[in-house]
């Protein structure tokens, strides 16, 4: 199968040594791992999992974060999400992750919201349908818990007359020829699509101090650009952190999916649904008969429970070892491993909704979107 890595379509088994040169990022260092380990311990806070089994793996001038972290300059956060409707377990990763970057620098966030992306896109999909998946994905994100008042969440076509003049100053420095290489546009592309880079770039601009940008892998492209131009506008470089993908449920080409809702966990799936999902779909590292998987074990490398205990779910480094050589020593069974999967997922969904409606109780959407204290100056800033 042919590996596809583009922002808007990951398939395939994908390599990320080799991705790592295609898109011009380092891989994250032992320095890096150890200062955010250290910062935490002061702020109180647990090594997060996802540096700990370096599913955030790799970077573009974290040191340069990090160093304006320690010396006291101002670092901001900035991420996002296109309207899909149908968040899934995989679209949280970014959102958490950030969520304790955010705990542990102590900063502003601003999270972007392309509903121009996913129209200009999506050749069937309609505003009006764009509006209905918005308000869904908005709720998820609002039960996240970030910090009132030094988040700004933001829609692209509400708040475009605000970052317009940014906007300009963006798109003048990007040539066609630079988009069409970067992206891969073609003749058949809509303007549309041609200009929306400029308008992912915006964001990394919204401070004068140092933008760190965590997300998955696939986006970083966006973020090289900017790096050719942005000191000449009189801003920093941005700097990214970022993730690999979480494996399909159905085996380890490509990433997890909602156009497929049988065969993702989405963040609205009850108890039974999920229980059903995974012993139906989630890929086994298992053997074909049971005599041969006492006898060989199971390939933990393979086996998407595994992986996703692993990458996400069990912190525990001495439970997580335990699962690794029960599994490859043919002493658990796959339906085993699915069962604490199961459990450990319908644990965190049921965090979730209470969250959500916390969230929903406490008004948290306004704030971050109208009346939070960043989200305010924003409204009134000009550019």
């Amino acid at each position: 199968m042919t590996t596809t890595v583009t922002p808007w379509d990951v398939e395939g088994s994908v390599d990320y040594d080799k991705l790592i040169k295609e898109f011009g990022v380092q891989y994250i260092s032992d320095e890096h791992y150890n200062y955010l380990k250290e910062l935490a311990k002061e702020k109180g806070l647990e090594e997060h999992i996802f540096l700990k089994r370096k599913l955030f793996f790799a970077q573009m001038d974290l040191g340069k974060a990090i160093q304006d972290h320690k010396d006291g300059k101002p670092v901001f956060l900035y991420t996002g999400r296109a309207p899909g409707g149908s968040m899934h377990i995989g679209h949280l990763i970014p959102f958490m992750f950030t969520k304790y970057l955010q705990d542990l620098l102590d900063c502003n966030l601003y999270i972007q919201i392309p509903d121009d992306e996913k129209f200009l896109f999506k050749k069937d999909l309609t505003l009006d349908k764009i509006e209905e998946m918005l308000l869904s994905d908005l709720d998820d994100i609002a039960a996240i818990g970030f910090n009132p008042e030094k988040t700004f969440i933001f829609r692209n076509t509400e708040f475009m007359s605000n970052m317009y003049p940014l906007y300009l100053q963006t798109a003048k420095k990007i040539t066609f020829s630079q988009a069409r290489n970067t992206f891969g546009f073609e003749n058949s592309s809509n303007i549309g699509q041609i200009n929306y880079p400029a308008l992912q770039i915006v964001p990394t601009f919204f401070e004068k101090g140092q933008c760190l940008i965590p997300c998955a892998i696939d986006q970083n492209p966006y973020f090289l650009l900017q790096r050719d131009f942005a000191t000449k506008l009189g801003y920093n470089k941005n700097a990214t952190i970022l993730s690999k993908f979480l494996t399909a449920l159905t085996g380890p080409n490509g990433k997890m999916s909602a156009s497929d809702p049988s065969k993702a966990i989405l963040l609205t799936d009850e108890p039974n649904q999920v229980k059903k999902k995974v012993n139906k779909h989630a890929f086994s590292g298992g053997r074909e008969t049971l005599e041969e998987h006492r006898e060989k074990g199971g390939d933990c490398s393979i086996d998407v429970a595994y992986q996703w205990l692993y990458n996400i779910f069990e912190e525990d480094e001495k439970e997580i070892q335990r699962i690794y050589e029960q599994y490859s020593s043919g002493n658990m069974l796959s339906g085993e491993i699915k069962k604490i999967l199961i459990e450990k997922i319908n644990n965190l969904l049921e965090k979730h909704r209470t969250q959500k409606q916390e969230a929903k109780e406490n008004n948290l959407l306004e704030k971050y979107m109208k009346t939070g204290e960043l989200a305010q100056s924003m409204w009134n800033k000009k550019f």
